[in-house]
């Protein structure tokens, strides 16, 4: 079930009836109902992974459990680790088996044996790297004794697969999350709205910007081959705006959504297109995937209070393992390790905390310090794109190549497929560059038009609201999927 269909659509409004007006006397049932929501949410991907997701939640919840009443510290130690074996477990079957199995017949047969690995045909169960994270977070905090473990089910298994949040976050943490499940919740009525304005630019981002840029991103990456250097740049860009808006656009509708049952969920984007170095653009990108790495991962290892060596190897363990958690490619892991090439000069000179406030805070434009920042941070981001979005090394190299011809220079086209005509896509550049001026008035609100307008007389309010949902209808690109439910 997708944010941006017609299912959704009508889902949501009777999950909100029944919440606020069936259920609203009574905790336990509100909570129930969301269980049996999120669970119908998942089954209509595939009801077959419903199972696997219940498995998951019953684990952890049990293993919580144990922990919290092991007599030793190795019993303890047990129940973590059997916890978190099967859980990485299954996450390395379903989603890395094949990649390793592939990637060791091919080291192989460059020595000159010849290996039939064994593969799995099986697809990626949505959302799984998702609410693994999830889990592991909550048994990780349990062991290290951060929090206590959950003794209601039903609100632990709440927490793992909330719908909004289910198959594409963001990643909760069971000490935000949890507390809000298991207090009473009465509406809000400006949260409520909030929400509603909140799941109208995610809407926006998803249905006009991500999707028509995917169709011309496509295009061209798709036959890479075939087009000039400026338009394998024009494509670069394409696909740069499609995944902000596709991801951006997703955590905005899961954000909004559960401000409408009265729940906050962790922000997950701030503007990271306008960024002024590396550091800044990750503490802004894909949030709540970025702390979990430095909180679990990162910091465990001894984060930047060792020597130069323990910098740079944290540095790289936890982009390239990021990189990883993305796909199993190695376009992911080049990817992963590209940006730990960007973030190292700025940590080994301690300039990685250098901004921390939003960008021309209170001013309407960047000064020229600014703006220089941001747009060599963007070109390096656009650069890391191509190997994210390209099919292996061979294609994103090819491609890269490919924008240095001759013809860099050239006006850059798009050849589109219903006429074979080249085209320059001059409307869609124009809706790009209006919706990244609403972003930057906006950057300094939780999301771009939660404050836009609210000044304006309720009229010219109401008719810029209107404007966006004509637009959706009017602009709206081919229904692509959203691209993090393949991680």
């Amino acid at each position: 079930m997708l944010f941006n269909s017609i299912d959704f659509a009508i889902f949501l409004p009777i999950v909100f009836i029944l919440y606020w007006f069936v259920t609203n006397k009574s905790l336990k049932l509100q909570n129930a109902l969301l269980l049996v929501a999120s669970y119908y949410f998942y089954a209509c991907w595939d009801w077959r992974f419903l199972f696997l997701l219940m498995f998951s939640t019953f684990l952890d919840y049990f293993t919580g459990l144990k922990m919290q009443q092991a007599q030793t510290v190795n019993n303890k130690k047990f129940w973590f680790w059997l916890s978190i074996i099967v859980n990485l477990g299954f996450l390395g079957l379903f989603k890395y088996y094949n990649f390793f199995a592939e990637s060791f017949t091919e080291f192989m047969a460059g020595f000159g044996f010849k290996i039939n690995p064994w593969t799995i045909n099986v697809i990626l169960p949505v959302g799984i790297s998702f609410y693994t994270f999830h889990g592991l977070s909550y048994v990780i905090d349990i062991y290290k004794n951060r929090i206590k473990a959950e003794k209601d089910f039903i609100d632990y298994a709440v927490f793992v697969s909330f719908f909004p949040l289910l198959v594409a976050g963001p990643i909760e943490r069971a000490t935000h999350l949890l507390p809000q499940i298991k207090k009473e919740r009465i509406f809000n009525y400006a949260q409520a709205v909030d929400g509603m304005r909140q799941i109208l630019w995610g809407l926006f981002k998803k249905i006009v910007i991500a999707d028509n840029c995917a169709e011309y991103a496509n295009i061209i990456f798709n036959n890479s081959n075939d087009y000039s250097g400026s338009s394998l740049l024009l494509g670069a860009l394409f696909f740069t705006f499609q995944i902000y808006g596709d991801f951006s656009g997703y955590s905005d509708i899961a954000i909004g959504t559960a401000r409408l049952f009265g729940i906050d969920l962790l922000r997950n984007f701030a503007y990271p297109y306008f960024s002024r170095d590396i550091a800044e653009f990750w503490r802004r990108w894909h949030i709540s995937l970025s702390s979990w790495f430095r909180d679990y991962l990162y910091i465990p290892l001894g984060g930047s209070k060792g020597g130069t060596w323990m910098k740079v190897r944290n540095t790289f363990i936890i982009f390239i393992v990021s990189g990883f958690w993305h796909g199993a490619n190695w376009t992911f892991i080049i990817w992963g390790a590209l940006n730990a090439l960007y973030f190292l000069p700025l940590l080994l000179t301690n300039k990685n905390r250098t901004h921390l406030e939003t960008v021309a805070q209170g001013q309407l434009l960047p000064n020229f310090r600014e703006l220089l920042g941001m747009t060599v941070t963007f070109i390096l981001t656009v650069f890391a794109w191509i190997f994210f979005r390209a099919i292996d090394l061979t294609h994103a190299l090819q491609f890269i190549q490919g924008i240095f011809k001759a013809n860099l220079f050239s006006m850059p086209y798009v050849i589109e497929e219903s006429t074979g005509l080249p085209i320059f896509p001059k409307l869609l550049l124009l809706i790009v560059g209006l919706f990244m001026t609403i972003e930057w008035i906006g950057r300094e609100d939780q999301f771009a038009i939660q404050k836009f307008g609210l000044n304006w007389k309720r009229p010219l309010r109401y008719a810029f609201y209107y404007l966006i949902i004509i637009s959706i209808f009017t602009y709206a690109g081919s229904n692509q999927q959203f691209i993090y439910f393949q991680f």
